[in-house]
């Protein structure tokens, strides 16, 4: 059961992210305020901030298994560089196929000076909303990693969450490893949604 400060702090959450959904909403459709405040208090009463995604693949391990995972994702208000962080385990749209996601490690973000370890490749600086990411597998070589050494950078706007715990069997499973902010800032949500059996019963169905 989650303690009174981390159900303070995930309400804080949630009603961010609400309002933020509603916003948006109400900028494409123009809500009137009462339909907008129903909005809010629909999102904020009923919704969730976190979602599960099974994802397979080597790429990733040790963090997920090599064969499937299944992964609860925290849902982000905004995607920049106020809500993530290098470090950190993020969902993206896959940039060859936008029906498909897949997790992989934010390396670097805009403004970054970006140098390949191969001296025919000249040196270049993460344009705005531009961000790099890697896969985590050591064992695998660069070019067998399907990830921005593949397929160049991608646009923030191409992540949709944040991998924040990681059920590889029913037996091995734990918090994803993020940067030491996102950790603290997704915990109180960790407390308040994670629930190990839904996972357990996901990976099974998925």
């Amino acid at each position: 059961m989650a303690s009174i400060t981390n159900y303070v702090r995930y309400m804080a959450h949630k009603l961010e992210y609400s309002l933020t959904l509603s916003l948006k909403k109400h900028t494409r459709e123009k809500l009137s305020d009462r339909e907008l405040f129903g909005v809010v208090m629909k999102n904020l009463f009923y919704g969730r901030i976190s979602y599960l995604h099974s994802d397979k693949g080597k790429e990733m391990a040790p963090t997920m298994g090599t064969n499937e995972s299944t992964l609860l994702v925290r849902k982000l208000p905004v995607v920049d560089t106020r809500y993530i962080f290098v470090g950190d385990a993020v969902v993206l749209k896959d940039p060859n196929e936008t029906n498909k996601y897949i997790v992989r490690r934010l390396a670097a973000l805009e403004g970054s000076e970006m140098v390949s370890s191969d001296e025919k490749d000249e040196p270049f600086v993460l344009e705005k909303d531009q961000c790099w990411v890697v896969a985590e597998n050591q064992e695998m070589k660069s070019k067998e990693a399907y990830d921005s050494r593949t397929f160049g950078p991608i646009s923030m706007a191409d992540i949709v969450g944040r991998a924040i715990y990681c059920l590889r069997t029913a037996v091995d499973h734990g918090p994803v490893s993020n940067s030491e902010f996102a950790m603290d800032e997704d915990s109180p949500i960790l407390a308040v949604e994670l629930d190990v059996d839904e996972l357990a019963k996901g990976h099974k169905a998925s």
